[in-house]
């Protein structure tokens, strides 16, 4: 009974409410700035906000606030940035193949879930992203290829932070770190520098011990909409279970111990010899554990931190362009070249968000593809005077003019 009063009360909601707020919606003639470069003088756009804007405002949810933000001529590369924005902290070890490379040694790495020890330099870096934004790369430094994860993660962890809050990262910051990440030194440095951290924590003793202190009925069981891998398991996790602990870590170190949130995901150990009649006696569990002074609820919580995930996309969006290999024999002539990847790969994510909203999250190779290298033929006309023919009919032309626009003003018309 108690569903069908939910169910016809839905009903008449989306009946008598969201479809005639949807259908004033519709017939307000609104055009991306993509398609309409004139959008702010023909005003369609700021309607079809404003009644979107209205329309949440007559709901009367407790707590809610709306606000519309706009930048003139510019799309922001970090929306949302001022409430809520990540770091990404992660090393990378790139190979290199010079015998006479300065500072190449051999390091730990990982090739198709293998770790093998690889001869190359290791890149330490951290990237800023928000919920609705793509990362870019805030800081980064160059080190010998035998290099620990952590070493000089710290004070990049703080120059990151620094940079972020420089680019208008104004709200809450959280930082995302994997387990070679786990100390004192780095979690100390970020809380200093007024972030909050979420880092992976290997599972040894006493992490052992304080999952085994929770109550067997605090575990919430959460199902992935997207299957997520898992390593040790070999395949993919769709479902699991987490619940959260209070945790001291560093405790044995003086003045530097933290009181945080352990929060422990933990997926079923299927038995691989079922298929032979051997049954399972009582469920086994493999543990995944975080630690966090993030103040998000327990899910929320330990999907973000899954999220820390998007810095390997961006190590191989710079392997596959900028970074595709280190050109000098000199430590500090690729240590500059790093910075420069890192420059050409912001300047792609600035372009992708100003051409259009699907490019703002788009790989860097499809916006290399479709609005860097763009097929066209050049012609001279008098001295030094180019004119740029870009083919009839493309398929990216609105995206490309718009970069334009935003870039170097509107074209000069054709004489």
């Amino acid at each position: 009974m108690e569903q069908d009063i939910v169910r016809a009360s839905v009903e008449r909601s989306w009946t008598d409410e969201v479809l005639p707020s949807l259908a004033g919606l519709v017939t307000i003639p609104a055009l991306s700035p993509a398609f309409d470069a004139q959008w702010p003088e023909h005003g369609q756009l700021r309607a079809a906000v404003d009644h979107v804007q209205a329309w949440i405002g007559t709901r009367g949810l407790p707590g809610v606030h709306s606000e519309v933000v706009e930048l003139p001529g510019r799309s922001p590369l970090l929306p949302g940035a001022d409430t809520l924005a990540f770091i990404d902290i992660d090393s990378m070890q790139k190979r290199v193949y010079g015998h006479k490379k300065q500072g190449a040694k051999f390091g730990h790495t990982k090739i198709q879930g293998k770790s093998l020890l690889v001869r190359g330099l290791n890149a330490l870096a951290a990237t800023v992203s928000t919920p609705i934004a793509a990362p870019v790369i805030a800081a980064t430094r160059l080190r010998g290829g035998n290099a620990a994860s952590a070493r000089g993660a710290a004070s990049l962890a703080v120059r990151a932070i620094g940079t972020a809050r420089e680019c208008g990262c104004t709200g809450m910051i959280v930082v995302r770190l994997d387990s070679a990440f786990y100390n004192a030194a780095v979690t100390g440095a970020i809380r200093r520098a007024g972030a909050r951290f979420s880092v992976t924590v290997p599972v040894n003793a006493s992490i052992r011990a304080a999952i085994a202190s929770i109550p067997g009925d605090a575990w919430t069981p959460v199902r992935y909409p997207r299957a997520i891998w898992d390593d040790q398991a070999g395949a993919w996790v769709s479902d699991a279970e987490v619940a959260e602990a209070e945790y001291t870590a560093f405790a044995a170190k003086k003045g530097q111990a933290v009181t945080a949130r352990l929060i422990v995901r933990r997926v079923r150990d299927l038995n691989k010899q079922a298929a032979a009649g051997q049954g399972e006696l009582f469920p086994a569990w493999r543990y995944h554990a975080v630690f966090t002074d993030s103040p998000f609820e327990l899910i929320q919580a330990e999907g973000q931190h899954r999220d820390h995930a998007v810095v390997e996309q961006v190590f191989a969006d710079i392997t596959s362009g900028p970074l595709a290999h280190m050109p000098s024999g000199v430590f500090a002539a690729n240590a500059a070249w790093l910075s420069i990847a890192a420059m050409a790969h912001n300047l792609v994510r600035a372009a992708g968000a100003l051409a259009s909203p699907p490019f703002a999250k788009a790989r860097a190779a499809t916006i290399r593809r479709d609005l860097i290298a763009v097929a066209a033929r050049t012609a001279r006309h008098g001295r030094g005077h180019l004119t740029l023919h870009l083919p009839d009919g493309w398929h990216r032309e609105h995206e490309w003019l718009s970069l334009l626009r935003a870039a170097c003003g509107p074209p000069a018309a054709a004489g």
